[in-house]
């Protein structure tokens, strides 16, 4: 699901979605086959949960998450640095005008999920959100 951003005023064109899915195949099929010959990447196994293509579709920034969340830098370094290797690699799996530039980003989306879980089970939080329940008892009455 794209995510929309403060900055971001409409949301992005079924033109952008696609694309980015299958931009996201291919650089997904590309790490899995093991195609980028670099140590970091090649230990670490990676997911790609989403790519955000730019209006222009000329970038495209990349969320990627390694398992277990570690050496996440590291890795945001080495794909930067075979950046122009996977643009080669896309632009031959997916037809497109120009193949787009790529911004690595690491996904934070299951540590805002954390977050939000944490504090949904503090006792102050379900207190307040039991109290707005319904009672079950004045529902079967």
């Amino acid at each position: 699901m794209p995510r929309l951003t403060p900055s971001s005023s409409k949301a992005p064109s079924q033109r952008q979605l696609r694309l980015a899915e299958l931009i996201r195949h291919a650089i997904a099929e590309a790490l899995t086959r093991g195609e980028i010959i670099d140590e970091v990447i090649t230990r670490n196994v990676i997911t790609v949960p989403e790519v955000r293509m730019s209006p222009d579709l000329k970038v495209a920034t990349v969320y990627v998450m390694p398992l277990g969340g570690k050496d996440g830098e590291a890795v945001i370094k080495a794909l930067a640095h075979n950046a122009k290797f996977l643009r080669g690699l896309v632009a031959r799996r997916v037809t497109m005008k120009f193949a787009p530039n790529f911004r690595f980003q690491l996904d934070t989306t299951f540590d805002y999920a954390t977050k939000v879980d944490g504090l949904l089970r503090k006792a102050e939080v379900s207190r307040d959100l039991e109290s707005k329940l319904p009672n079950s008892e004045s529902d079967e009455a």
